[in-house]
């Protein structure tokens, strides 16, 4: 008895590290899809630097408890699978969203991002920023485009004061 006690500790404190380890985990339903569905969400989750399992909701409970996230703790109910991201927070709620929208068994429930308990809703908004890579693109053209216009401005600054100089 007190093994299987001693393991459940073990797995709780390992699933402590992986959440600390994760800039975003989300949970979600996934009752419903077939064996060959949810191994094909894994890959595009994998190719994304996601990784998703399915843990007992109440190893899930109690690594929750203990990190100080009790309104995700309370949404562990059902078959619930988790998906943790370790590189980029958006990843998992985008992947997720986007296999729902063909997959309408898929149901997010709950998630943690940045180490803020978010609901469905807050992580639907967040699933639908774009990536990293393309909101440094939109600042760096938002960027260029305005020291482009600070050189057209200094030019014609420049030209008239030299033809006032003529």
């Amino acid at each position: 008895m007190s093994s299987a006690i001693e393991q459940k500790k073990t797995l709780v404190a390992e699933l402590v590290e992986k959440i600390k380890a994760s800039k975003s985990i989300v949970a979600f339903k996934y009752q419903g899809l077939t064996v060959e569905k949810f191994q094909q969400l894994r890959r595009a989750m994998r190719a994304n630097g996601c990784d998703v399992q399915i843990i007992k909701n109440n190893i899930t409970r109690r690594a929750a408890s203990e990190l100080g996230y009790a309104a995700f703790a309370d949404s562990m109910s059902g078959p619930i699978a988790i998906a943790f991201a370790t590189e980029d927070m958006v990843a998992p709620a985008k992947q997720i969203y986007t296999f729902a929208k063909d997959n309408t068994c898929v149901e997010v429930v709950s998630g943690v991002v940045d180490g803020d308990v978010y609901n469905v809703n807050q992580l639907e908004e967040l699933s639908k920023l774009p990536s990293y890579e393309t909101l440094l693109t939109q600042l760096a053209a938002g960027m260029l485009g305005t020291v482009r216009n600070l050189a057209v401005a200094l030019n014609l600054y420049v030209e008239e004061h030299e033809e006032a100089a003529n």
